[in-house]
């Protein structure tokens, strides 16, 4: 990974805009992060963009994520006007914390309008983030209902609806949105591993070797009990073992490296093999 990695598609480019001109009627700006690689999930362009709102910070996937490196995260990103929450969105109780975080930053809001003898307004939400990180799936557990298309790949939410959550609030879908280029490499690899940058930008190979010196370093026990890998040694040695154990075969009947190359990175993916952070702090 020698080059720095470019994913800016078309549509990136005008939903970046379109998030621009609608800040000036937003309130209060929901942004989701992968718990998995936080600092990578941040798009530095909207957050320079965002920076005078008042801020939720969800860190979706947590279920996935070491809990005591989201616990250090959480930490890490809130201040005064923001707020933090790690949740499992596809845990119910994910709605009440949300809404309550929202109606929390809005108040401000709600007094200054009453204080011009006005009716207090729902307070208007914005929801932004990389590709891939849950915003759907927040959408429709917010919207309860099916208000937002859902897949397991980058780039697949493309306009933009005002959804009404509740009384209090609205929310506006956005799609996810990458910066133009990434001159840090390794953002670039936790993006691929969680599945935010499309899989034939960066070969499995090289998304292999990051991971596994990775799990080597920070959770050498990651590959035990899924594989019977009692030690993370070379990467060649790694991926003959997960071909043997799983009996990958090419059509020539030697082992299928690529195969195995695939599947550690899909299980890693799927949280099979344990709740690993990929940024610490």
């Amino acid at each position: 990974m020698s080059k720095d990695i470019h994913w800016f598609p078309g549509h990136m480019n005008k939903a970046l805009h379109e998030v621009e001109e609608k800040l000036k009627i937003i309130d209060v700006i929901i942004e989701l992060f992968d718990a998995r690689a936080p600092l990578s999930s941040v798009n530095e362009h909207l957050e320079k963009a965002t920076q005078h709102k008042k801020k939720l910070y969800i860190f979706s996937k947590s279920d996935l994520a070491d809990p005591n490196q989201t616990k250090l995260w959480q930490k890490h990103f809130r201040n005064e006007d923001s707020d933090v929450l790690a949740v499992n969105l596809s845990d119910k109780n994910a709605y009440n914390l949300i809404s309550q975080a929202v109606i929390k930053l809005g108040k401000s809001k709600w007094a200054k309008e009453m204080a011009r003898g006005m009716k207090p307004q729902p307070i208007r939400t914005m929801i932004i983030g990389v590709p891939n990180v849950g915003k759907s799936s927040l959408i429709n557990l917010l919207a309860k209902r099916k208000a937002a298309g859902v897949q397991n790949k980058p780039g697949y939410t493309r306009g933009e609806q005002w959804i009404k959550v509740n009384k209090d609030f609205l929310l506006l879908d956005t799609p996810g949105i990458l910066p133009m280029s990434y001159e840090n490499k390794e953002k670039a690899a936790n993006l691929a591993l969680i599945g935010s940058i499309r899989e034939d930008i960066l070969p499995n190979s090289d998304l292999v070797i990051f991971l596994l010196d990775f799990l080597k370093v920070h959770y050498p026990d990651a590959l035990k009990e899924r594989f019977g890998i009692e030690t993370i040694t070379n990467h060649d040695e790694v991926i003959n073992i997960i071909s043997e154990k799983r009996g990958l075969l090419a059509s020539n009947g030697r082992k299928d490296i690529e195969k195995a190359e695939s599947l550690l990175l899909k299980e890693f993916k799927d949280g099979l093999l344990g709740r690993i952070t990929l940024e610490w702090l």
